[in-house]
């Protein structure tokens, strides 16, 4: 206990230690507080969205009474993605990605990538989340604070005094570093219980497995410190090294593999898909209106009994237009979907043996802010477009009144968020890794 003592006498009389944590834990503050206002932000948005939507629908009901079909070319429904308060720790795709959807009943694939409007310099820079702080900069206060943890006693000539006093020359070596590993570990509880009360996050599963997931992460480092620092080389050997390792890891290997999985997997198909879409709409206003509301019934046989209007303009040829718009780019549209899919699962397979990708994407997926669950938020929003189609189409056919639709029934929708993570799974890369490196450095540590 007295050498525990010692060592952190030691390690916070440093300057350059209390600077560092200050330093980083002003930069977690801060990160908290740009999550917080992108909380804000998306929440803000849901609640105006259920007053709006009903003022929203008064105003077109009342323009537009005796002509539903033109009313419904202007009305939209909101799909809301239920806001997981943990996008505050790791916001991910949601700052390009709508939290609020607002449809309408016409082609769907036209709608399907609409966002939000956001200054594009803003989306270039970034966003600085705690998850940044976590897997960018917390490693590098790892490095500041271990590389010279036995260099130093070598250094200043005290190496050999240690080792004819100390019991164990590793015992000695480990307790500096878990001195080091604690004072981190006070940081980083200190910054997740500054987000649990700032971003109003329950303490759940979720909350606690991102918690625990960066405890491992930080001491992956230490274990990569501790083999670097074994081999007892100099000071300024042991920093490079650290800092070599650490652009390899954050920087450069992200970077190399997300251009492979791009070269590997290209995706034609997200322009393919808009031009199908388009064309299959756009083309009908000159074609013969009988071919595409054959096309439409076929996809539709229930509305057969409505006939074939082909005499001037009518709304069952217009929105068999709009259909046709996303049945012609149906192809397209798998295509590009199954691209995506192939994508984020190469990334996956891949991040598992790189414990920093592998941190990153468990984060988003946690915070429910990762392109495959917002992949799935756009599955359900098209399943609700064609909800809203199949009890409309039949009001417009029959050319109903707007007053005839009781419109308060059409709250915001939600979709309802399914995390099919399992967080020990996520571990398990940083456990093997961390204890490869301890296997490793213990042989060499003992023969300092």
């Amino acid at each position: 206990m007295i050498t525990y003592k010692l060592f952190l006498q030691q390690c916070i009389r440093s300057k350059e230690v209390w600077i560092s944590l200050l330093l980083i834990t002003l930069l977690g503050i801060i990160s908290l507080v740009i999550g917080s206002k992108h909380l804000v932000r998306q929440q803000e948005a849901i609640a105006e969205i259920k007053t709006y939507q009903q003022q929203h629908f008064d105003r077109q009901a009342s323009l537009h009474n005796e002509d539903l079909g033109l009313l419904l070319y202007y009305t939209k429904f909101a799909y809301v993605n239920n806001l997981n308060p943990l996008a505050g720790i790791s916001i991910g795709q949601g700052d390009v990605n709508p939290t609020v959807k607002r449809i309408s009943i016409k082609t769907f694939e036209a709608q399907k990538f609409d966002t939000d409007l956001v200054n594009p310099m803003n989306l270039q820079s970034g966003n600085l989340d705690l998850s940044f702080v976590i897997i960018y900069l917390f490693p590098l206060l790892v490095i500041v604070l271990t590389f010279n943890a036995l260099s130093e006693e070598t250094e200043t000539g005290t190496w050999r005094l240690v080792a004819i006093q100390t019991k164990s020359k590793l015992g000695f070596l480990i307790s500096k570093l878990l001195i080091r590993l604690a004072l981190l570990y006070i940081v980083l509880i200190f910054l997740f219980c500054i987000a649990k009360f700032m971003l109003n996050i329950p303490i759940n599963g979720s909350f606690l497995s991102i918690l625990g997931l960066s405890m491992l992460y930080i001491i992956f480092w230490f274990t990569l410190s501790f083999f670097v620092i074994s081999f007892k080389k100099s000071s300024g050997f042991n920093a490079l090294l650290l800092l070599s390792i650490w652009l390899i890891l954050i920087i450069l290997l992200p970077a190399g593999i997300n251009a492979y999985i791009s070269s590997k997997y290209p995706v034609p198909e997200a322009l393919s898909t808009a031009i199908a879409q388009r064309d299959g709409y756009h083309t009908k206003w000159d074609t013969e209106k009988l071919p595409t509301i054959k096309k439409f019934y076929s996809h539709y046989p229930q509305f057969k009994k409505y006939g074939y209007p082909t005499d001037g303009f009518n709304w069952l040829w217009y929105y068999a237009m709009q259909q046709m718009g996303d049945d012609d780019s149906k192809n397209q549209r798998e295509a590009l979907s199954k691209k995506i899919k192939l994508r984020e699962r190469t990334s996956k397979q891949i991040a598992s043996v790189i414990p920093n990708m592998q941190l990153q994407l468990a984060f988003n997926l946690l915070a429910g802010t990762s392109m495959s669950q917002h992949m799935e938020y756009l599955k359900g929003t098209e399943g609700f477009h064609e909800e809203l189609r199949l009890f409309f189409y039949p009001k417009i056919f029959e050319k109903q009144q707007a007053d005839t639709i009781d419109w308060h029934r059409f709250k915001p929708k939600y979709y309802e968020e399914k995390t099919d993570i399992n967080p020990f799974k996520s571990m398990i890369p940083l456990l093997l890794a961390s204890g490869v490196m301890v296997l490793i450095s213990i042989p060499l540590t003992r023969k300092l």
